[in-house]
């Protein structure tokens, strides 16, 4: 009886010795020894790649296997001719698109092209009916070696090239010996990782387009989609806002999972719903109850941030933490064993709830849980007395407990004593996120940390930052409906036209060569605005235009008014916001100007960049990890130099004017330097898809390390 004998398996440096027949007889299909063929079926494994070396023989002769018409087998080789040229087979595995190995490639290792020699070139076939089951397994009567012939029936005959063997699920496949040179795994080399597929829970005040107030809102619409697409199965839970408006219609998808939980906070026994929706590969849920609809934002009105806001958030918080138990979604649960990311403060008592209520029960005890923070100014602080309506237990007061300093205090009787709800996510989350690697930095100052900096940095060991992604759909300066001409890095063309066309809408006058800046973001302190208002006098004695979007403050509100009656011709003023309009700017100006005080990541230079505008920027959080100072004497890779853009520190009317002279005078005397600056900013690659692979790297330290609490 033929058969193909496996000598030796390596599995990441390791060599296991095992043997492992493929007799002619389909039936007698087995894997000999403990390790064989059925353990990478049954298992997914993580980072594994192994080659197997093997020989096919016959009887006790070992050497290569030809095949005749009748589909007999015989030797045709004895020990000496192998030995002179057979160095034998190699196995390597071939995965899909989730990870799992689908089948194997064998091909022989000649040492001479010798056509008259032919190979077998057999596929095993495993029934479909295993795979919609999940049974990895091999089923002995299911399979069939079949000898592959050409059209005409005559055997195929190798011609130096390496035959094929492929174990497909379902699927017998016919690989060019060419394609096959290209996916086989050779020993010594190290196939990329496998990532493990995960349950990803979401947790989130706002997430687009249901609801939005600023990054976090684009983080929590976009990321979950870039995970989704790369095998997760992600879940999005979000409050059901409902403002009574025409905005509603939002949720016109969602429907009621019909499933009602009672959560214990607030003295009593809440009761919140489920709404469900199936889209783009994500379950996205809205948790429902009567304090999440009203007029306003998220999180307050024209008169202010709403005094509910502990409670409304607390539910979120229980919600989300049962939601993976009991919500059937797709036919079944997500179950304990899940990863949730949880997004600033409004979500921060996840990882605490895990902590302090699931675990000690043996619930959750797989989960790990990352926060992500995006803003840390906002930590979700309230007095010390509001701690036993969490629905927390007592001793974990500790967690949460903030005493403010005594200059912050409001009287001398005043001890100070706070809840702190991020302050308890930091000290209990497995892992911490900021959204961009230089906040990461920067929260661990004085500066910048907001009082937690002493917290933070004694976890600094878990502290990492990723750089947002921008949605490439929307924003593509090839295929945006909302400007004037497209254009892309092969054709510029279209950028000219819209900068014409931008002036025209403002009533500015007509001047091609004149440079344009433009502003677009709130208007308020961390901004800078102050810094632009101190420096538009005399940036406005030079012959530029500048534009700015946004609203906010009153008095810059006021100041843009007024500033844009004093020059005329050369200022523009948009109060409010508008979507169409910010695209307009982005793609129609030649300088993106943002002074920020702090900026966790910014979204807008990325935007910028996209579109062939140059950003000049405070060098802070992720406007100095984004943007790359200009270097004209650096050697590049089109001679132009190196860079996207422009930094400047401190932040001073005269660092900042510096900065935009520098940039100014390279527009008008160096077109050459300019394109390349344009060029080399709309290549960067800011999409959601690099950011998700970050994103599993992290997720691979969290599952690797214990439960943090």
């Amino acid at each position: 009886m033929e058969s193909l004998s496996l000598q030796s398996f390596h599995i990441n440096g390791l060599n296991y010795r095992s043997k492992l027949n493929f007799p002619s007889n389909p039936s007698e299909f087995r894997a000999i020894n403990q390790l064989g063929f059925d353990y990478f079926w049954r298992q997914r494994c993580k980072r594994l790649s192994f080659s197997v070396k093997c020989q096919s023989y016959s009887g006790k002769n070992e050497g290569g296997v030809s095949s005749s018409k009748d589909g007999s087998y015989s030797a045709i080789e004895d020990q000496q001719e192998g030995d002179e040229g057979h160095l034998g087979h190699l196995i390597g595995p071939v995965k899909d698109a989730s990870g799992a190995i689908v089948s194997f490639n064998l091909y022989s290792q000649s040492a001479n092209t010798d056509t008259s020699k032919s190979n077998v070139n057999a596929v095993l076939d495993l029934d479909k009916q295993d795979e919609e089951q999940g049974d990895y397994g091999i089923k002995e009567d299911l399979w069939k070696v079949r000898e592959a012939t050409d059209s005409e029936g005559e055997e195929k005959i190798s011609s130096g090239l390496p035959s094929s063997f492929v174990f497909e699920q379902g699927v017998r496949k016919e690989i060019l010996a060419e394609d096959l040179l290209e996916e086989t795994v050779v020993e010594g080399e190290e196939k990329t990782s496998v990532k493990v597929k995960l349950s990803i829970v979401f947790v989130t005040a706002e997430a687009a387009p249901y609801s939005k107030t600023g990054g976090l809102g684009d983080v929590c619409g976009s990321l979950p989609i870039a995970l989704a697409e790369r095998g997760h199965r992600v879940m999005v839970i979000a409050p059901r806002y409902i403002h009574g408006t025409a905005a509603d219609k939002v949720y016109a998808g969602a429907f009621d999972a019909d499933c009602r939980i009672k959560v214990n906070c607030f003295g009593g026994e809440q009761e919140v719903a489920f709404f469900h929706q199936y889209r783009d590969g994500v379950d996205w849920v809205f948790v429902d109850h009567p304090s999440y609809h009203r007029p306003g934002n998220p999180y307050g009105d024209s008169f202010g941030a709403f005094g509910d806001n502990q409670f409304r958030f607390t539910l979120l918080c229980h919600a989300a933490c049962e939601a993976p138990l009991v919500l059937p979604l797709g036919g079944y649960t997500y179950g304990e064993k899940c990863l949730f990311l949880v997004n600033d403060w409004h979500a921060g008592l996840v990882p605490v709830l895990l902590a302090a209520k699931y675990r000690p029960y043996g619930v959750y005890k797989d989960a790990r849980s990352i926060l992500v923070i995006h803003n840390l100014s906002h930590q979700g602080v309230e007095p010390a007395v509001t701690y036993d309506n969490l629905g927390i237990p007592p001793q974990w007061y500790g967690a949460l407990e903030w005493v403010f300093p005594e200059w912050a205090r409001a009287h001398e009787l005043d001890k100070g004593e706070a809840v702190n709800i991020l302050k308890g996510a930091i000290v209990t989350a497995d892992r911490i996120l900021t959204v961009s690697q230089g906040y990461s930095w920067e929260i661990t100052t004085v500066e910048g940390g907001y009082g937690l900096h002493e917290l933070l940095t004694s976890r600094k060991f878990v502290l990492n930052g990723i750089i947002n992604g921008i949605n490439t759909s929307e924003w593509d300066p090839s295929n945006d409906a909302h400007i004037a001409a497209p254009y892309s890095i092969d054709d510029l063309s279209g950028k000219a036209q819209c900068k014409a066309a931008l002036q025209k809408e403002l009533g500015l006058p007509l001047k091609p060569d004149c440079p344009l800046i433009g502003f677009i973001g709130r208007l308020d302190y961390q901004k800078g605005i102050d810094i632009i208002q101190a420096a538009i006098p005399e940036l406005m004695g030079d012959d530029v235009q500048f534009v700015m979007l946004g609203t906010g403050n009153s008095k810059y509100e006021t100041w843009m008014r007024a500033t844009e009656v004093t020059y005329k011709d050369k200022f523009r003023g948009w109060v409010g916001f508008s979507v169409p309009i910010s695209h307009r700017i982005t793609a129609g100006c030649d300088i993106l100007l943002m002074p920020s005080r702090f900026e966790p990541c910014g979204l807008n230079q990325l935007y910028a960049m996209r579109y062939g505008t140059i950003p000049v920027v405070h060098s802070t959080g992720g406007l100095r990890d984004t943007v790359e100072t200009y270097n004209p004497f650096a050697v590049g890779t089109d001679d132009s130099g190196t860079g996207t853009g422009w930094g400047f520190a401190p932040l001073e009317k005269d660092s900042m004017l510096l900065a935009l002279r520098n940039a100014l005078k390279t527009y008008r005397e160096y077109k050459g330097s300019w394109l390349g600056l344009m060029k080399r900013g709309m290549q960067q690659d800011f999409t959601w898809d690099s950011a998700a692979a970050h994103y599993e790297q992290v997720f691979e330290w969290a599952l690797t390390d214990p439960p943090y609490c």
